[in-house]
């Protein structure tokens, strides 16, 4: 069955309920001439021809991939209803669609079977209820987080007028436990946040080490796994190592305190839907409130009553559900089978990359994300973040195979200590980076090299 298959089959169910209450007459204010909507729907679609090919293997650039068609059919239907999950009245059954996801969530990660959580616009927002929790848990002490963190994290204390502490990393950009032992003795940092994934190079903080240390100090610990989260499913014994995964740092999450996992990431989702989840059920105190107009249909948990978010879409509860009936969250099938395609492809790439002559691997990967750079042509960073856009801007528009990759910047100092025949004549450079996160890269990875290395040994 296609993704117009679905949609017809789920639409038209849609529409069929709905006529079930009765023929009505649209309101002659919302009816457009026919030609004028074809003209609208054709400078729409001829203007989508301006975006990135997403969904295929030779886009290996940022995190985009665009969602399940299972997902894009339940959100289509549903979103014609449009129903409203913050109170139970604006939308029953994907209010309790929520409440079953987030219990798969919940699981998967460990978590208790009455950990709290809901569903979130995205990242950003789960991170900022997990961090105003924490706030609100320890109003006299601060939070903690690595310089390699999501930006966000520094934003949201500035939006909850925290003045947060920054933990060093080391060369891979995980977070330096020492500098965390220093924090933790001072007694003034009651959350730490560990990442489970940076959007930079995929790596992961050493969430069970940091989660024992924390313990130890009665200090809470927010995992930021907005990127990495669904890898737990692959961190069981029923699933062979690969090099480099962290095992043991994705079965820690089972021990954090606070959540915040992205299924429109790994979870084959549209933007957005995002995720947070708290151990201790009791936080739900924060939340407290009232509304005159709402809560009135059921004595049971309004989704509103423990989110910082009012109005949030249905629809995404029911792409969630719907996707997770279809491939359930297993660590050999469904979800699982298709994490350990991306990891296998980042390692299929970096191999690779470590076999070619005009490309250097910056660091195994942890995950799915692969930095690499090619070989500049004189020993300065000058030269290799010159040589870094050279390739990316080729690869990009290139006229024949075109590649699609994303550049990022590091710091000088930890370049030259994994190139230390480059001398350091700029403040930072630019290496190129992978994000290998549809399983169809598992069969392109090398071909993508080839062509890599082809095009660097051309414009380098």
């Amino acid at each position: 069955m296609d993704i117009r298959d679905m949609i017809d089959q789920t639409v038209g169910a849609v529409e069929e309920w709905t006529g079930g209450w009765g023929a009505y007459r649209s309101h002659p204010s919302t009816l457009v001439d026919v030609d004028r909507l074809e003209s609208v729907l054709h400078a729409f679609t001829d203007r989508l021809r301006g975006n990135y090919p997403f969904g295929h293997p030779r886009y290996a650039g940022q995190m985009l991939k665009p969602p399940h068609p299972i997902a894009v059919a339940a959100y289509t239907a549903a979103m014609c209803i449009n129903p409203n999950n913050h109170a139970l009245d604006g939308g029953p059954p994907t209010s309790h669609m929520e409440k079953e996801v987030i219990q798969d969530l919940g699981a998967m990660l460990g978590l208790p079977a009455d950990a709290l959580g809901h569903l979130t616009g995205g990242g950003t927002v789960a991170n900022l209820e997990a961090l105003w929790v924490a706030r609100e848990s320890h109003p006299d002490r601060t939070i903690a987080f690595s310089a390699d963190a999501h930006y966000t994290h520094g934003r949201m204390c500035g939006v909850l007028g925290v003045d947060p502490v920054i933990i060093a990393t080391d060369d891979h950009g995980r977070m330096d436990l020492d500098e965390l032992h220093d924090a933790l003795a001072t007694g003034n940092v009651g959350t730490v946040v560990v990442t489970a994934g940076t959007t930079g190079l995929g790596t992961v903080d050493p969430i069970d080490e940091i989660i024992a240390r924390c313990q130890s100090a009665d200090v809470r610990v927010h995992v930021d796994a907005a990127y990495g989260g669904f890898f737990r499913l692959v961190a069981g014994p029923e699933v062979p190592s690969f090099d480099g995964f962290p095992a043991d740092d994705f079965r820690a999450l089972a021990e954090a305190d606070s959540i915040a996992i992205d299924p429109h990431k790994h979870g084959l989702q549209p933007y957005g839907c995002g995720a947070v989840l708290f151990r201790d059920p009791g936080v739900g105190r924060f939340y407290r409130h009232d509304s005159p107009y709402t809560y009135f249909t059921s004595d049971d948990l309004h989704l509103g009553e423990i989110s910082l978010e009012c109005s949030r879409a249905g629809a995404a509860a029911g792409a969630l559900w719907a996707t997770l009936q279809a491939l359930p969250l297993h660590p050999t099938e469904g979800v699982g089978a298709i994490l350990a395609a991306c990891l296998r492809a980042a390692r299929s790439f970096s191999h690779a990359v470590d076999a070619s002559e005009a490309l250097h691997l910056f660091a195994p990967p942890e995950t799915d994300i692969v930095a690499y750079a090619p070989v500049p042509a004189s020993s300065t960073l000058s030269s290799l973040d010159a040589a870094s856009r050279a390739v990316f801007d080729e690869a990009m528009n290139h006229p024949d195979e075109p590649v699609f990759l994303s550049l990022y910047r590091l710091p000088a100092d930890r370049l030259t200590r994994r190139f230390p025949h480059l001398k350091a004549d700029r403040e930072d450079a630019a290496i190129l980076r992978s994000v290998l996160m549809k399983p169809e890269h598992e069969t392109y990875a090398e071909e993508i090299v080839d062509h890599l290395a082809e095009i660097a040994g051309d414009v380098v």
